[in-house]
């Protein structure tokens, strides 16, 4: 895998940009290369995210719960709701009596085919750069985040 040659630029040039922008380019390139990856299984990030959980927690999750903890991490005003159905339509889920959900074999081998597409970008995306500079990079984040009275706690 090749990395593309950064135009190098002074310190204090680069220290006059605007977080903002870069926060929302790099946003926009890493969650658009997942999407891309998941779409190739007519996935989208809540299927991802709701095969991911049910994976890790068999029978622990409904739908209602995993939706309360999923719908902070959606920028898209997806319908959880629409996402079940279709991860059941598929064969990928199964709902019991009390709600629990639980995926099929046919989910899991899904899920893995999407994890193994994401790891790719994943990949990618730490190209020629070292796990310091990228821890470095999301402490500097995590603080932006708490200056500005976000939370900056981990994700579950």
């Amino acid at each position: 895998m090749t990395t593309q040659q950064l135009t190098p630029y002074p310190p204090q040039q680069l220290a006059a940009q605007p977080i903002g922008y870069w926060t929302g380019a790099a946003y926009r390139e890493v969650v658009g290369r997942i999407r891309m990856e998941l779409a190739t299984e007519s996935l989208t990030q809540p299927h991802w995210w709701i095969l991911n959980h049910v994976a890790a927690a068999p029978s622990h999750w409904t739908r209602a719960k995993l939706t309360t903890k999923l719908t902070r991490y959606d920028d898209q005003g997806i319908d959880f709701d629409e996402v079940f159905a279709d991860l059941a339509s598929r064969g990928w889920l199964t709902e019991d009596a009390t709600g629990a959900l639980t995926l099929t074999e046919a989910g899991e081998a899904g899920r893995l085919r999407a994890k193994e597409r994401n790891l790719r970008a994943h990949e990618q995306t730490h190209a020629g750069i070292t796990e310091e500079e990228y821890v470095a990079t999301l402490d500097v984040l995590r603080r932006v985040i708490a200056n500005l009275g976000g939370d900056s706690d981990l994700p579950e």
